[in-house]
Order: structure tokens, then sequence, then C-alpha cells
């Protein structure tokens, strides 16, 4: 008993370390949004600030004048291009790879093997190999600095068609065929009996497909060139090459980025666990 009790005691103690150093730089983030200008760039740096101030959020977030002239960082109208932009992504990659990852696993067609490893063999090419050749086509179809063409690349994800798959082949079969002698069709199988037991793992995908779209910078930074139709991160950048040295201002960006996205896990957090953990789906 002893030695087992020594080895929870261990292992709770390492978990509840690396909760703290997981932990403890986003909690930095948010104390150093609240200083005031200059405070977190002295040694060593503070933790706590001297004075909770909101200056950095009202000047990166409400318009303002100067000199006459009326200014803002654009973040507000960027963090609403990431929600519509990340919200369809999702949707429009769910309602395609939801469905070929159910046909990969439990429809019988020709090819379906030699495809299966080719998407397989595709993973390992890394995506930005294929950034100039994708902006040379949506420059001929005229999607550059469209929404259109920030959203299309992504929308048939291989790891999403292959990461459903695996979760349908624990469908037993016997159920799907019992559907069929009853003579209900593919499309009434796939809504009514395999989605309800894949909702677990759809809501996990989503979650996935959202931050991903949410996350990325590169390829909106190539396809969009009008600042009005940036995203969040590429709006962050922006305004870090002009207040790099300002931490606090870039604190304040970091956490506006972050809670949308915090809220959305945090909603979602028992299908998500379901989705990762359960391992199999009861038939």
């Amino acid at each position: 008993m002893r030695p087992r009790f020594a080895r929870g005691v261990v292992a709770n103690t390492l978990v509840a370390l690396f909760t703290l150093a997981t932990l403890l730089p986003l909690a930095w983030m948010v104390t150093v949004s609240f200083m005031p200008r200059g405070e977190a760039s002295r040694f060593p740096p503070p933790f706590w600030p001297s004075r909770w101030s909101w200056e950095n959020y009202h000047e990166l977030l409400v318009r303002r004048e100067i000199d006459g002239a009326f200014f803002d960082y654009r973040v507000l109208p960027a963090l609403w291009n990431s929600l519509a932009v990340a919200a369809l992504a999702t949707l429009l990659a769910l309602l395609l790879t939801v469905p070929a990852g159910y046909a990969f696993a439990k429809l019988r067609f020709t090819g379906r093997e030699r495809l299966l490893r080719l998407l397989i063999v595709s993973l390992v090419v890394p995506g930005q190999v294929a950034m100039l050749p994708l902006f040379l086509i949506f420059r001929e179809l005229g999607l550059v600095n469209s929404y259109a063409g920030v959203i299309l690349p992504g929308l048939a994800g291989i790891f999403a068609v292959l990461f459903v798959r695996q979760a349908t082949l624990a469908i037993p079969e016997e159920m799907i065929d019992a559907a069929r002698l009853d003579g209900a069709g593919e499309l009434r199988i796939f809504a009514t009996i395999v989605l309800p037991l894949l909702a677990p793992i759809v809501v996990t995908l989503a979650l996935f497909v959202f931050l991903g779209s949410w996350n990325d910078f590169l390829w909106p930074l190539i396809i969009l060139t009008d600042q009005d139709r940036y995203t969040l991160p590429v709006a962050i950048a922006a305004i870090g090459r002009e207040h790099a040295a300002e931490g606090e201002l870039m604190m304040a960006a970091a956490v506006v980025t972050t809670l949308p996205v915090l809220a959305i896990f945090l909603a979602l957090q028992r299908y998500y666990m379901t989705g990762m953990l359960g391992g199999s789906v009861k038939g």
C-alpha cells in the first residue's frame, strides 16, 4: 500500500507541476495586459501590476481622435472577420469530411484502398510546399483578397477524413447491415445512425478545424491584401510590427485573441473529452 501511495503522490505532484508550468505563462499574459505602460519592461519583470489599468484594452479596441483625425487598430473588425471565417470554414469542412470519412470506413467502391493510401502519403507533404502553386491558381481564379481564398484550401483536410474514418470503423457492421436490410438508404443510415453515434467525434473535429482556422496566420497573410479584410492573427502581427516594444499592449492583443477560442473550448469540453478519450462507439 505504501509504495502505491508514494507513486500516487509523485504522480500527482508531477501533474501539478506540469499544470503550473503550463498555466503560469498564460496567467502572466493576463496580468501584464493590465499593467501601466512600460511596467513589464522592468527587471526582474513583475507578475502583478502596481495598479490595474484598462488603458491597453481601451487603446487597442476603442476608436479615438488624434490630432483631429480618428484612429483605431481595427482589432474588432478583424475579430469579427476571424469569427466569420473560422465558423464558415468549420461548417463547410464538416459537411465535406464527415461523409467522406464514413464512405472510406463503411462503403465499398472501386479504388477505395488506393485513395486511402494516397491520402495517408499526402499527410507527410508540408502544407507550405503547396502555398506558391496554390496562390498562383487562386490568382488566376480571381480569389486573391477574398475570404473564399482563405477558406477553400482547408475544406477537405486529410487529417479530418482519416479522423472520422477511424471513429466510424468502431461502429458495428451488423447495425448498418440491419438498417440496409430494413430498406434504409445510405443517406438515411448516415443521418440517423452514424451521425448520432459520432456526435462527440464531430464536435471534437469541429473544435480542431475552428482552432486551426482561427490561428492560421501564414495563408491569410499571403492571400489577403486589404487591411479591412485581415483576420485577427494578421491584424495583431501588423500591430506588432509597430509596437513590438510595448509588451503590455501586445499582451492585451494576445488576450483578445485567446478569449473566444478558450470560451468555445470550455463550452464544448464535455464533448471534446468524450471524443478524444472514448476510444470506441458502443453498439
